[in-house]
């Protein structure tokens, strides 16, 4: 299977690539625009900062191409919150895949950190993305704007107020979470989107 890992200014490449190989799958890393078409899977990976991440995209013509793929996709973390319609994060707007608003954070209260970071169990799993994931699995998370909750989201965590843990539409699906280094709650997912989507 031909996998693919979008390669861009904010990536956070190699532990996808450590967790790939963990499941016994392999992934090219590139930005080159047919060969990202030509792949049976594409991760679309995130750690960064929404208004530069979308102007690379866009100056590298990366978001037409994610835009009109086909075949499965998985946006992880900053990947999943650049498919949604806009961030309050720098007042950016984004490939526009879901149509969930992607917000900051705001907490009154020391017990909420932003960001949040650490482990949180996500539920009400929904699609093959989640087949055999326990409800309440616990998942990784480093984040501090979060999309809401809507017609498109297929896994709900909460961190000062419920949010969308995982997104999906058509092709197209997003986790939050980092699930590669989501120990094996992560690994399942990531063998279902190889595997089952």
């Amino acid at each position: 299977m031909n996998i693919v890992i979008i390669k861009y200014n904010a990536g956070n490449i190699q532990s996808v690539l450590y967790a790939l190989e963990r499941i016994g799958a392999t992934a090219q890393v590139t930005d080159d625009h047919e060969q990202i078409r030509k792949a049976d899977k594409v991760i679309f990976p995130g750690v960064g900062e929404a208004s530069s991440a979308m102007r690379y995209l866009r100056q590298h013509e990366l978001d037409k191409v994610i835009t009109s793929l086909q075949q499965p996709v998985l946006g992880v973390c900053l990947g999943m919150q650049l498919m949604c319609k806009h961030s309050e994060e720098n007042d950016t707007t984004c490939l526009g895949i879901f149509d969930e608003p992607v917000k900051k954070f705001v907490s009154k209260d020391a017990l909420f950190k932003v960001p949040q970071i650490g482990w949180n169990n996500i539920y009400d799993l929904k699609t093959p993305l989640f087949a055999d994931e326990p409800e309440n699995a616990y998942c990784y998370f480093v984040h501090g704007y979060f999309a809401a909750l809507g017609e498109h989201t297929i896994a709900t965590a909460d961190y000062i107020q419920p949010y969308s843990a995982a997104l999906h539409k058509g092709n197209f699906y997003g986790a939050q979470f980092h699930p590669e280094k989501s120990a094996a709650a992560g690994e399942l997912i990531l063998k279902n989107f190889i595997e089952k989507i």
